[in-house]
């Protein structure tokens, strides 16, 4: 049984945390600027000016979610006070019980407030496009992007996150040559801008007769999900080279028939972008194009980055000394961020902040 002083303990940490998250937001701006963001949806002619009304709409979501989150975690210490206090009179097993329950569930989630308080970039709240490729390994890297396109699919589906393949290159033996894959849901960029790097893989290898240990890579990209009217990024018809071609896929009625798919070539800079996942070829020339804002705007934050002699977002090979993180499953250790130098059990503790055990993690995901 929960003993109360413990519970009163937990509790005066989580107000510890939650006063640093409060202070993180900076709550009282997020007030104000939320109730300037309100008084100009009430202005005749707000939507007048569709585009701006949109960015104003845009704005209020992600401030209204953090505003509406503290309140109901304030309100849950409320009830937890209230709770211990019944304990206290009462000493009931399954109010202790609910009360354990609860102090976890509290300390989660405010945990997850403190993480959104740091999600303040400009494209933080926006949905996100991951792009997958192997790197060297041959069929063992592609096998592990296969592995990966998994795990971060079903971290999104966890977050409640739409994914939505945009393109897909099937293994030669196995696994996945590349996929790029849209995600949509609010910050979705924000919680993955930091997992882009490479991520290196250490294992008895299934395809070894021999079953010796390989390791293998493969890199993530991500950009943010743009909108027409979130960058002022143009881009002049001269300066693109437009290809089309089949879609790839299990075929039917559509795939395979028709020329589809879209590669966009920026000549200038040399990306190279690709959508085959419509079946409608404006359709997936205008994911394309968007892909391709997102890839120049990414280029335009790194060459400001660089003026200031800063590397952060930087692309390395996709081999050995490059990775950012290293799951290593033969001999069994522990998953490590190579720019932090932490160890966890989860690649999710480095995503989420949840310390579990990464192997039993991606089984359950299996």
């Amino acid at each position: 049984m929960l003993q109360i002083d413990d519970a009163k303990q937990k509790l005066n940490e989580i107000r510890a945390l939650l006063s640093e998250a409060k202070n993180a937001l900076g709550l009282e701006a997020l007030r104000e600027e939320l109730a300037q963001l309100q008084a100009k949806m009430e202005e005749p002619g707000f939507w007048d000016n569709v585009a701006e009304a949109h960015k104003v709409n845009k704005r209020i979501k992600p401030i209204e979610d953090k505003l509406n989150q503290f309140d109901r975690i304030s309100k849950r210490i409320e009830d937890a006070v209230v709770l211990i206090e019944l304990l206290e009179e009462e000493g009931d097993e399954d109010m202790a019980e609910e009360l354990t329950a609860e102090l976890a569930s509290l300390k989660k989630d405010v945990a997850e407030l403190r993480l959104k308080a740091l999600l303040r970039g400009e494209y933080d709240s926006n949905g996100a496009i991951l792009s997958l490729h192997a790197g060297a390994g041959g069929t063992e890297a592609q096998d592990w992007v296969e592995m990966l396109y998994r795990m971060y699919t079903r971290w999104c589906e966890r977050k409640k996150y739409t994914v939505k393949v945009l393109d897909y290159l099937a293994g030669d033996e196995a696994g996945i040559k590349s996929v790029t894959f849209q995600v949509t849901g609010l910050n979705a960029y924000g919680y993955l801008k930091a997992e882009k790097g490479v991520h290196r893989l250490v294992r008895i290898s299934p395809f070894d007769a021999s079953a010796r240990r390989h390791t293998s890579f493969a890199s993530l990209d991500v950009m943010p999900d743009l909108e027409d009217d979130d960058t002022d990024i143009e881009i002049n018809s001269d300066e693109i080279r437009v290809d089309t071609y089949r879609s790839s896929g299990a075929g039917g009625q559509h795939v395979n028939k028709t020329e589809s798919a879209i590669r966009i070539t920026h000549l200038p800079t040399g990306i190279v972008v690709q959508c085959q996942n419509e079946r409608s070829q404006i359709q997936n020339r205008e994911t394309a194009m968007r892909m391709l804002k997102a890839k120049l705007l990414e280029r335009r934050e790194q060459e400001r980055m660089k003026e200031l002699q800063e590397l952060k977002g930087e692309m390395k090979k996709i081999e050995w000394g490059s990775q950012i993180r290293s799951y290593v499953f033969h001999p069994y250790s522990l998953v490590k961020d190579h720019r932090t130098g932490e160890e966890t059990g989860n690649v999710e503790a480095v995503m989420d902040g949840e310390i579990d055990n990464f192997i039993n993690a991606y089984l359950a995901m299996s």
